[in-house]
């Protein structure tokens, strides 16, 4: 059966897949930061050829060096009109044809067909979000990116920032609009330093979960680590940023009874 699948954050997503080879979710081989850590929803398929293992993938791809993971819960179907330029396709498909040690590379894909086409979406630059076989994938791991802003294309796309439950994801509360503007804004110039840095500091705290909803109504999760004052996307916050989104926390936590 399916399993949800907490992003063993290299997770989390992400889910000991971020900033490693290999994208099979393996639950013993690290500790998880949070069980309820939301990451692309893995779905559970068998191996039986070519090495007789059980694998359960992330549903993920990659091209141009950089892994993608699909944005399950925060985006739709991607009508035709959205797509942009062909930016990749599929030339492996992990499911039921990789095994445990299998290095990722640039084409590959969990469960889409070799020769599926990758496209652009507008209003977003590739780097950030590709669209395949439908649905929308979302930058996990960036190599070439240097800031969070190279890594999230945002910057005056933000509708608003909001506090989800750490148990089962629901809403919470939003932050205020000048506090979703202030995290944007300190958010976006931190240097991105990939989840493995960010996974020695904050291996076994508890996050807070965050939502950055866009203003075409998709959305993305964020998982911040108060103790750390790291991100799981890659990247440490400052001290100001850290108070900022504490501080919201407690009043929006206190607002709804918690």
């Amino acid at each position: 059966m399916a399993k949800w699948i907490g992003l063993l954050l290299g997770a989390a997503a992400l889910a000991g897949c971020g900033a490693t080879g290999n994208e099979q979710v393996q639950p013993e081989t690290r500790p998880k930061l949070q069980a309820a850590t939301a990451v692309p929803e893995p779905i559970a398929e068998q191996t039986a050829e070519p090495c007789g293992a059980v694998i359960e993938w992330v549903d993920f791809l990659m091209i141009n060096d950089i892994k993608y993971y699909q944005n399950y819960d925060g985006t739709k179907e991607v009508p035709a009109e959205q797509r942009g330029d062909m930016v990749g396709e599929v030339s492996y498909m992990l499911n039921e044809h990789a095994c445990t040690n299998h290095v990722t590379q640039n084409g590959d894909a969990a469960f889409l067909p070799i020769g599926t086409e990758i496209y652009a979406l507008k209003g977003y630059t590739p780097e950030f979000r590709v669209e395949a076989g439908g649905k929308i994938y979302e930058v996990k791991d960036n190599p070439m990116a240097a800031t969070m802003e190279e890594l999230f294309d945002i910057n005056g796309k933000v509708q608003k920032v909001s506090l989800e439950s750490g148990m089962d994801g629901s809403l919470i509360g939003d932050f205020s609009e000048a506090a979703s503007d202030a995290f944007i804004h300190e958010l976006l110039p931190l240097p991105y330093v990939g989840f493995d840095k960010v996974y020695e500091q904050a291996r076994f705290e508890t996050g807070v979960f965050l939502r950055v909803t866009l203003q075409d109504d998709t959305s993305f999760r964020m998982i911040y680590y108060p103790k750390a004052n790291a991100f799981t996307a890659g990247a440490f916050g400052t001290e100001s940023l850290k108070e900022l989104i504490m501080t919201q926390r407690a009043q929006i936590k206190a607002a709804a009874g918690l």
